[in-house]
């Protein structure tokens, strides 16, 4: 076929045109495909909205950490949630950020998960602002093979390990969280009385050689939990002058049982931003309670157990506007009088026993509206007392500590019983030997019954069998007068119970067998009427 040049030259034109129209549906379709990873993301929801799904690799990471926990504490199923193909944005303990899908919170708080430390893929989630593994047991942590990943983890505001099985040295890489506004590595042993059912009781036994540099840099911080972290360089000026330097605007500060010796240092009367202080259990030198703690006019919080404080309590306190926790309980060298509190209906705790306080007559119950836990010393238990004070109907937590005479002990439980909302009661030194049964059964109310250095005969025993509702049941260093009684059998809805040294406990009945909500059995040193013999068992029943 004959073309003439013009035709040739048409022709050559058409065969630009198309060869640059294909290039350009190829770039179209390189950029289509380079986009398709993102345009995956998406899916349109039940709602009708466009929703960006998490991202493929921090999916992929999610997953490969959930094959790292070797078993559940209360399941058989670890995170049924977590599957292949969803969208980890929904998985249960996630939650991403809307505008661009990435991971920002990972809360597995009581989910009872073990592993053998923590797994890689957890520090490939770079984006993430809170992480949340407490009460989960991450055994074989290991300081050499995992303490410098977390500052991988730079965008971190929230990191709460607690009570993980964590142990040795603070991993290094907290220390370079720069943005940290909450840090809690704190443990909190498992004792007579605590409900295990919503949680585990995972210890950390970790150090901290150097206080100093471990808060250099996190300026940031508001909320400090470091209970029974084992502080190395434990002065008082040196941990509480770097708080005041370091962390000058810190709002909660927890330090109980950290293994301070020195006193504490008056530079942390600078840190007025202080809502809650915790230094209770701690080895500090006989001396009297920082007044300066009460020109914190925020405080809301204040745990001073144990501390070896003497002098008399300043009565500057009972005027703080906020106060709802104040617990100065094991002080026996603390003196004052039973609080007139200027603002008592915001307060909530109030905790004395083992005090060498005492009550002034004139003190009235009826501001203490708002009052859930209470804690005093026999001293302040006696008939003139009951009369005086009358009841406490907001209390559910109570604990009593060495009441002084048997006779009053009697009239004290009937006082106890009359607490309509109480649910928790913790006896310290009370002798039963002359108390009618009768009195016990006043008690049908309590979930929790905790009982420390008590003389319990077998008729009281019989008795506390009798209160159906008991959820958790506690005896430590009691003298029982034989063996449980068969009556233990009618406590059906108990989940725990603990006998830790305990005088002449004699054989566990076989009424034991119908506890069938039994969690936890836990018998600790325990001498047999039948022998001496020390019997070491602690588990955990499923």
């Amino acid at each position: 076929m004959y073309l003439s040049p013009f035709g040739r030259l048409r022709t050559c034109c058409r065969f630009r045109t198309l060869v640059r129209l294909m290039a350009s549906i190829r770039w179209v379709l390189l950029l289509f495909l380079a986009q398709l990873p993102l345009l995956a993301t998406y899916s349109a929801h039940s709602d009708g909205n466009l929703t960006l799904w998490c991202h493929p690799d921090q999916a992929a990471a999610l997953l490969q950490l959930k094959q790292s926990f070797l078993y559940a504490h209360f399941t058989s199923i670890i995170l049924p949630s977590w599957q292949i193909g969803t969208d980890c944005c929904f998985w249960e303990g996630v939650s991403c950020d809307a505008s661009s899908g990435f991971v920002t919170v990972l809360d597995l708080n009581g989910y009872g998960l073990h592993s053998y430390g923590f797994d890689p893929a957890l520090f490939s989630l770079e984006s993430l602002q809170r992480l949340d593994l407490s009460m989960n047991c991450l055994r074989g942590y290991s300081y050499s093979t995992t303490a410098g990943e977390f500052d991988r983890l730079a965008l971190l505001t929230h990191l709460n390990l607690s009570n993980s099985c964590l142990s040795g040295q603070i991993p290094i890489g907290i220390r370079r969280l720069i943005r940290l506004v909450s840090l809690d590595l704190s443990s909190r042993a498992v004792t007579p009385g605590d409900d295990i059912t919503t949680g585990i009781y995972s210890v950390n036994t970790l150090q901290e050689p150097n206080f100093h540099t471990l808060v250099t840099n996190l300026r940031n911080l508001r909320e400090l939990y470091l209970d029974e972290v084992y502080i190395m360089s434990s002065s008082g000026e040196g941990w509480g002058k770097s708080l005041a330097r370091y962390v000058p605007h810190l709002q909660v500060l927890s330090l109980r049982r950290c293994g301070l010796n020195s006193a504490i240092d008056n530079s942390l009367s600078s840190l007025r931003s202080l809502v809650v202080i915790n230094l209770g259990w701690n080895n500090f030198p006989a001396g009297p309670v920082p007044e300066f703690f009460a020109d914190f006019l925020n405080l809301s919080v204040l745990q001073l157990s144990n501390m070896s404080l003497k002098g008399l309590f300043p009565e500057r306190f009972f005027q703080l506007k906020n106060l709802r926790v104040l617990d100065l309980s094991f002080n026996p060298d603390l003196s004052g009088y039973f609080p007139k509190f200027s603002h008592a209906n915001s307060l909530e705790t109030l905790r004395l026993e083992g005090t060498n306080f005492f009550y002034d007559k004139r003190t009235s119950s009826s501001n203490l509206k708002s009052l859930k836990e209470l804690g005093l010393g026999g001293k302040f238990l006696s008939l003139d007392f009951l009369s005086s004070f009358g009841l406490l109907g907001s209390v559910r937590q109570l604990e009593i500590d060495q009441i002084n005479s048997k006779r009053d002990l009697g009239s004290i439980l009937s006082w106890i019983g009359n607490l309509k909302n109480l649910k928790r009661l913790t006896l310290f030194g009370c002798d039963f030997s002359l108390i009618m049964p009768s009195s016990i059964a006043n008690l049908n109310g309590l979930v929790s019954l905790t009982m420390f250095d008590c003389n319990l005969p077998r008729p009281i025993l019989s008795a506390i069998g009798n209160l159906r509702d008991l959820q958790d049941l506690g005896m430590s260093d009691c003298k029982l007068h034989g063996s449980m009684t068969s009556s233990i059998g009618n406590l059906t809805d108990l989940r725990s119970l603990y006998m830790e040294s305990c005088e002449a406990c004699g054989p566990m009945p076989a009424a034991i067998g119908h506890l069938k909500n039994l969690k936890r059995l836990t018998i600790i040193s325990c001498e047999s009427l039948l022998g001496q013999y020390h019997l070491q068992l602690a588990t955990s029943l499923t």
